[in-house]
Order: C-alpha cells, then structure tokens, then sequence
C-alpha cells in the first residue's frame, strides 16, 4: 500500500457525541503543533498515559527502543498530573533511543495549552533534540486518527507544517 499522510482536520469536537447530535460545539483545529523540530523513521508503539504507566516494570510494558511513542491523556488528568506521568515515562527502559514523540488533542476541559504542554517538554533532559508533534487528531476528542501499533511511520517535525505519513 501506499504510504498515507495523517494531516489535521479541519475540525473538532469533545462533546457526548452520544446524548445529542444536533447540540456538538464544532472547534477549528490549529493543527499539529511542532513542539521539537526533526526528521525521523520509526515504529508506532503508545496509548494513553496513564495506562503505560500502569504497565511499567510489567512484562507487558511495550519496548520503546527505536520507536515513534505516541501519547495521550483525558481530562481527569491535570497539567501536574501530566508532567508526572511524563518524566516517569522518560524514565523507563530504552527511552533514550526513542525516536520521536506524538501528543494527543488535550480535551477543552483541561487546562493545557500550546505554551503549558511547550514549557513541560522543555524541562525534560530525556527529550532534548526529540522531534516533537503535537495537537494530534487522538485520544479523548473526535475525529479520531488510528495509530497502528507497531507500524512504521515518518515525523517530519517543520515549523511550517508538520507531517506524520503512515506506511507499511
């Protein structure tokens, strides 16, 4: 198959979708936000925050050596929360060889921001030189863009229109 660009929507929405169609507050997406510049190849592997780091020192923590992690998070966690779960993420086990990062659409109920979620990368160490997506279309907030875990995948992290294209 050809390779699929995964470029923002035009627009979103983090209501319940389920309780009432005709009453969804419709946003304008910003589009991905580059966080850290750079150009990397690699695996998919992530999923909620939370629930990865309920998994490390668990035989069922996923392997991040080489790989592209994506992350996200809902709106019961807070900006504090946030950078906790963070740092103890960077922490884990062959963090250090990973080759980028993709953050999730935060849900409009929280209070993290571009500047907020700008300032809690930059005070990681481990994520120095790390490109950096994010404003994803996943995680609590539609559309939502399926990330194949384990797939591979191209960041290209530009000031000008960041790319993330699917591949094989």
């Amino acid at each position: 198959d050809d390779p699929v660009e995964a470029g923002p929507a035009e627009s979103w929405t983090d209501d319940n979708w389920f309780h009432d169609q005709g009453a969804r507050r419709v946003r304008p997406n910003e589009g991905h936000w580059t966080l850290t510049p750079g150009l990397v190849e690699g695996r998919l592997i992530g999923g909620n925050l939370c629930t990865l780091n309920l998994l490390q020192g668990t035989p069922w923590m996923p392997d991040l050596s080489n790989a592209v992690v994506f992350i996200e998070d809902d709106l019961e966690s807070s900006v504090k929360t946030f950078d906790r779960d963070l740092t103890s993420l960077t922490q884990q086990p062959n963090f250090d060889s990973v080759r980028a990062l993709l953050i999730g659409r935060f849900q409009s109920q929280t209070d993290m921001d571009r500047e907020t979620l700008a300032a809690i990368v930059a005070s990681k160490r481990e994520l120095a030189g790390v490109p950096i997506i994010a404003n994803v279309d996943f995680g609590h907030t539609n559309p939502l863009l399926t990330l194949p875990v384990g797939g591979d995948v191209t960041i290209a992290a530009h000031e000008t229109g960041p790319t993330i294209t699917l591949s094989d």
